[in-house]
């Protein structure tokens, strides 16, 4: 299964279009490009890949893998960046502003539910970003 993630930059946020095989999943928002440094920062356009990940606060959510200089780069949800991420990608249901959205439980659950489907079918995700 091979997740498309297609960017916009502005100076406070970073929106996206998450896509499955030509079909929406969600919407994405992120913190804006800053040269990869952690915690605020987007993480950089490439290939990558996503597995299952427990934690006691989060739950079960979904870890991208393999990011140059950037450990434990989460999908989860958040409506917020700026606020609530810390370098993630959270899925919305629609934009409210740059790096801003909607509805990210509902968008999360949906993300969560195909992946982890497609993890159990398949064995490997690959998450494309780009712009």
């Amino acid at each position: 299964m091979v997740l498309v993630l297609s960017r916009t930059y502005f100076p406070d946020g970073t929106n996206g279009k998450l896509e499955c095989e030509g079909k929406l999943i969600s919407y994405t928002i992120e913190l804006p490009w800053k040269n990869n440094e952690t915690r605020v920062s987007c993480i950089p356009e490439g290939k990558y890949f996503i597995r299952k990940r427990f934690s006691p606060k989060l739950q079960w959510h979904l870890e991208v893998i393999d990011v140059k200089n950037r450990s434990l780069i989460l999908f989860h949800r958040a409506n917020n960046a700026p606020l609530e991420l810390k370098g993630f990608i959270a899925p919305v249901a629609k934009f409210s502003g740059p790096g801003l959205g909607l509805m990210s439980r509902k968008a999360f659950a949906k993300l969560k539910d195909l992946v982890y489907k497609g993890l159990i079918d398949i064995e490997r995700v690959t998450l494309i970003v780009q712009s």
